[in-house]
């Protein structure tokens, strides 16, 4: 008390009574001080992962550093630096030096179809009966309330799956050898990996038969392990449907054999048979069997025959662990720590023949890790569970909960989707998860192929695990079971609150039930219970942009490699800081429909364009700050830590970790602040920063800034050698007290960061703006009216417009063209631009350029055009390029017509539409009849903004009279080889520039032999294409005819007859006045002054 009297005296406000309730301070109650000794105080500990035994096994002796003469220093306080100094000169041994090199790097990353089921029962009677492995609410024990578990019905029903899903390979996934033919394979081997210099110490000879001989012994003690015998712990082998490959099932009569240690560690493993698991003996934590081959690979350690029960192990010293960890975590694998909860000493004094208590304390996967290089990019762990809506028109829903283990967020969320999944791979695209928890049989085959199609689109690696059912809960006993555990008590937002802006609460409870209890395996129930949870709406009041939409404008990743370059944010992303990088990344995914935000953004932009010397300021302030959204998280994780701290062997390095994140924070804080206030003293800038984001209290007795300067005076007087990381077990009550006080503030804190975000994105669009190589300007938006029909409709003008990141190969810009979609100023222009021209000469290139203007334009940046006018978009469809997916059974057409089938039953009027030549997948009749179809419906049905571009040249001749039409082509030209003006010496020139009318033809005879085909085949197919031309010319002449009399002028003549008949005027519909009011504008237009 006289510490936290203290500390607060330095804060003018009157502290209350009791400030800090005993109950925060999780470090405190966890030692006793006496005598300057600190002294673990535990609590009996009823675990599963605990196992009791009655022989205490040696602890391995560590490897002797110093030489065994060598005097140590009683000082404590030098001992520790100069033998830490020593041991780096000491030559170590042959077999130490190999089992150091933990820094080896593998190219390719392993794969894996992880599962994450939990061995709940090792007794064989119920094999047949399908046991929940994915129940994350619910637990037979030790639960502080219990239920009932109500298992939905239509769960039990299976449906049809794919089970060859790629992933990276952890090692309960990887097919298990015996022994014997490990041995076999490893002496057929010998030879050549020696020839190929790995770094690998191989034994003699001789050495190698007695190796042998230990193996075979060994494979008779673990025959159970065989591929040929191996099974989960429900007792069910490999090819059962229902194996649960994160289980094993060890027989009774083995574990009687074992001695207690063994037990510990095959207690353990059989539930964690798809996690790496490190097993902590004395010094040294070990890895045993199939994990010590995952350690062999890896790390390049060498296997030997010893450790718990004689088998085959790998090993690292305490000071290598985390690196080892790192690395493993690095190469998709998961890893578990199962540590030593007292010291051979505290065990003898329990009883001669106690054994040493150990406990699995920690779980790391790629898509949870929080310590390390996490890098700019959100670490996501993603649950989906999908179920019916009750419709017949093939629509399903998906329930999902994701969450970002080191920023302590939670989302969850709800989504209705058709069968093209085009929403799931939306969510897929926007949420980019490390890992993806599934229902194994309740996941439909098509959502199954939408999964490999939009994550494995990227570069990332990603983990797809599944698991064997989700159990249902009803929401009262939902709601019982999150207070009776403490879930999200540390969220601003309560559960029920978000849960009330989900439109589907079952099925998503479902799901972040599943979530919850991935998390509880993982032994990480502190991230639930001290998270943030939010509703997450996947179309929130923005420009709406389906995953094929993303992937076909190389929004996130190229369509060559997966990779950034190449994409929109690449371009982009000028951020310095790691939460501008995240925040830029969720702005594109949802760019604004408000033109009055929009407008916001672009005069933050305007202002620091305009003042290029504050740009240089913030830049230094932001290359200063660390990631501050990340050590929120942490610092206030770390208040509640539980498990690690529970180990006293563990308490000062965890402590230690503390400090160093609480530096960082309270550093970088300031930081910010004072960026802050720097702006604010910058008119009109900082006028303009308020519209777009909501500031805390700055300055004054109540500002952030005085609550900062006196919580580092209260910092520097009671915890001066914070800085340092050098600190003493009695600074962890220091530390938890200044973490709470800092922490009292946090959702203000939490306001700063956004804040900082916000600057960065906005600097990042000036500098883009400002620094692009070719025209930008400030868009006009225009609001959506909600009457388009007096305004004229949506408009798209862009003159100039250029691929903002298309550069030919010699460095040069794309050629500027202007596109006009809509009313224009005056005069009305049609909304539909029928594109045709040569196969190369850049219409793909002009469509995803006008989409990427739009979507830079509601985003609040400037435009790569030289004046853009822009109504605002409320969706972008695209049907782009030709591509098949043989790994998700897809067919070129079958893409074609599932993409087409999204944007005829969503797009509305103020929608753009891109479609590249559809209907090329199939016959050339089908094909054309389905692209005049399409065509046909889109600009009489919906009349939205649409550029269409084919090679179907009769389609210019049908609707060259069209109203709503207008006609242009990418243009080309022809250039003389040589001085010889023959015909066949001409090669085709791209001009890619925009001139009116249609291509007369595609040129694809002139593109082959640009391609290399040989000019004997070129010719032989000229001669044909003349005959085809000649054998159907009565078709091509009345096509031709078309452009006097099209289809639509038969359907006026037919509504005209119709009309003439009906005797009341009221009886007329508004499809009729439409009619009417074209063939008025067709008659005005065809009789022009001068025809």
């Amino acid at each position: 008390m006289n510490r936290q009297k203290s500390i607060l005296s330095f804060f003018q406000k009157t502290a209350p009574e009791n400030p800090i309730s005993g109950s925060k301070r999780a470090p405190a109650s966890t030692v006793q001080r006496t005598n300057g000794n600190v002294t673990a105080v535990f609590k009996p500990l009823l675990s599963a992962d605990d196992v009791s035994g009655t022989d205490t096994p040696p602890e391995k002796v560590p490897r002797q550093v110093l030489p065994a003469s060598f005097a140590r220093n009683e000082n404590n306080f030098g001992s520790n630096l100069f033998e830490s100094i020593m041991h780096k000169f000491v030559k170590a041994d042959d077999g130490e030096r190999v089992s150091q090199r933990i820094q080896s790097s593998n190219d390719s990353f392993p794969k894996s179809s992880a599962s994450s089921g939990i061995c709940t029962d090792t007794n064989r009677k119920g094999l047949h009966k399908e046991e929940a492995a994915f129940e994350p609410l619910v637990k037979v024990k030790n639960n502080a309330v219990n239920f009932k578990q109500k298992v939905n019905q239509e769960n039990m029903a299976l449906a049809e799956i794919d089970d060859d899903i790629t992933g990276p390979e952890t090692p309960g996934m990887q097919p298990l050898a015996s022994h014997a033919k490990r041995s076999r394979d490893y002496g057929s081997k010998f030879c050549s990996l020696r020839d190929s210099g790995k770094r690998v110490r191989f034994l003699d000879d001789s050495t190698t038969l007695n190796m042998t001989k230990k193996e075979a012994e060994v494979a008779s003690k673990f025959e159970w392990l065989d591929p040929s015998r191996i099974r989960d712990a429900n007792g069910r082998r490999p090819n059962d449907p229902l194996y649960d490959r994160t289980t094993l099932y060890v027989p009774p009569e083995v574990l009687k054999k074992m001695s207690a240690s063994q037990k510990q560690y095959w207690s353990i493993k059989c539930k964690y048979m798809d996690v790496v698991l490190f097993f902590k003996v004395g010094k040294f934590y070990e890895l045993y069997e199939m994990d010590a081959e995952i350690g062999h690979k890896e790390l390049d350690w060498k296997i030997t025959i010893s450790g718990v029960g004689k088998c085959r192990q790998v090993g690292i010293s305490e000071s290598g662990i985390d690196d080892a960890v790192q690395n493993l975590v690095a190469r998709g694998y998961k890893v578990g720590r199962v540590e030593q909860l007292e010291t051979a000493e505290e065990a003898k004094a329990r009883g001669a023949n106690s054994v040493i208590r150990r406990k699995l304390i920690q779980v790391v996967t790629p898509s949870t890790t929080v310590d390390g290089n996490i890098g700019p990019d959100a670490n996501h762990l993603l649950a989906i569970k999908e179920g019916n809506n009750g419709l017949d028109n093939g629509s399903v829903t998906y329930g999902f909960a994701f969450v970002d283990c080191a920023r302590l967020r939670f989302w969850v969320g709800s989504i209705d989707d058709d069968a093209s999944c085009s929403a799931l791979g939306a969510l897929l695209m926007q949420v980019s998860p490390k890992e993806v928890i599934y229902e194994n049989r309740g996941l439909s085959k098509e959502a199954q192929k939408a999964l490999r199609k939009f994550l494995l689109n990227g570069s990332t690696t990603l983990q797809l695990t599944p698991v064997q059912s989700i159990t249902y809960l009803v929401n009262s006993e939902y709601n019982d079971l999150i207070h009776s555990k403490g879930y999200f008590k540390g969220s601003s937002h309560s559960l029920d609150r978000v849960l009330s802006k989900v439109i589907h609460h079952e099925i998503t409870l479902s799901a972040l039930g599943g979530l919850i209890g991935h998390l509880d395996r993982l032994m990480l129930n502190d991230i639930v219970q001290n998270g943030d949870i939010y509703p997450y709406q996947l179309y929130k009041g923005c420009l709406k942009m389906d995953g094929p939409t993303l992937i076909n404008l190389e929004i996130f990743g190229n369509n060559e490699d997966g990779g950034k370059s190449g994409t929109l944010y690449k371009y982009l992303d000028n951020c310095v800081t790691s939460s501008g990088k995240r925040l830029l990344r969720n702005w594109i995914c949802c760019p604004l429909k408000d033109a009055e935000v929009i407008n916001s953004r672009l005069d933050v932009v305007d202002d620091l364009m305009a003042c290029p010397e504050i740009v240089s300021h913030i830049a230094q302030h932001l290359r200063k700050l660390p990631d501050l959204e990340l050590l929120l998280g942490r610092t206030k994780s770390s208040l509640k830590l539980s498990s690690p701290l529970l180990l006293p062997l563990l308490e000062k390095k965890i402590l230690k970790q503390r400090v160093k994140v609480f530096g960082s924070l309270v550093k970088g804080l300031r930081t910010a602040l004072s960026l802050l206030l720097l702006l604010q003293k910058e008119q009109p800038l900082i006028s303009s920063l308020n519209k777009v984001f909501k500031l805390p209290i700055l300055t004054g007795c109540n500002g952030l800034n005085q609550f900062l300067t006196q919580f580092e005076a209260a910092v520097d007087s009671d915890f001066p050698n914070y800085q340092n990381h050098n600190v003493t077990d009695s600074d962890a009550e220091t530390l938890t007290i200044l973490a709470e006080l800092l922490l009292e503030k946090v959702a203000e804190w939490f306001q700063v960061v956004h804040a900082i975000s916000c600057i960065d994105v906005l600097r990042s669009f000036a500098i883009t703006s400002s620094f692009s190589c070719g025209t930008m300007s400030r868009p006009v938006i225009v609001p959506t009216s909600k009457n388009t029909s007096k305004d004229g409709g949506p408009v798209l003008k862009m003159k100039g417009l250029w691929h903002p990141f298309a550069l030919g190969e010699s460095g040069c810009l794309p050629v500027p063209n202007d596109i006009i979609l809509g009313k224009n100023e005056d005069r009305h222009h049609p909304c539909t631009l029928l594109l045709t021209g040569p196969n190369m000469g850049g219409k793909s290139t002009l469509l995803r350029a006008t989409c990427l203007a739009v979507i830079m334009a509601q985003l609040g940046c400037y435009v790569p055009c030289e004046n853009c006018v822009l109504s605002v978009v409320d969706i972008i469809f695209t049907r782009l390029g030709a591509t098949d997916r043989i790994m998700s059974g897809e067919s070129t057409f079958f893409i074609e017509c599932t993409e087409t089938a999204s944007v005829l039953q969503n797009a509305t009027q103020d929608s753009l539409v891109i479609l590249d030549e559809l209907g090329r997948g199939t016959s050339t009749f089908d094909g054309y009849a389905i692209a005049y179809a399409v065509f046909r419906h889109l600009i009489e049905k919906v009349n939205c903004r649409l550029l269409f571009a084919t090679h179907y040249h009769p389609l210019t001749k049908e609707f060259a009279s069209h109203p709503r039409v207008t006609m242009q082509h990418m243009a080309c030209a022809f250039k003389s080889k040589s001085d010889n003006y023959s015909k066949s010496d001409q090669e085709l020139v791209f001009l890619y520039r925009l001139a009116s009318g249609a291509c007369p033809e595609s040129y694809g005879l002139q593109v082959a032999l640009m391609a290399g085909i040989p000019e004997e085949t070129v010719n032989i197919a000229s001669k044909a294409s003349q005959q085809m031309k000649t054998s159907i010319g009565k078709s091509f002449r009345s096509s031709e005819q078309r452009s006097e009399f099209s289809t639509l002028h038969e359907e006026w003549l037919k509504t005209l007859v119709s009309i003439s008949q009906i005797e009341d005027c009221e009886s007329f519909d508004e499809d009729l006045l439409d009619t009417l009011f074209c063939l008025w504008y067709e008659l005005k237009t065809s009789f022009r002054p001068g025809n």
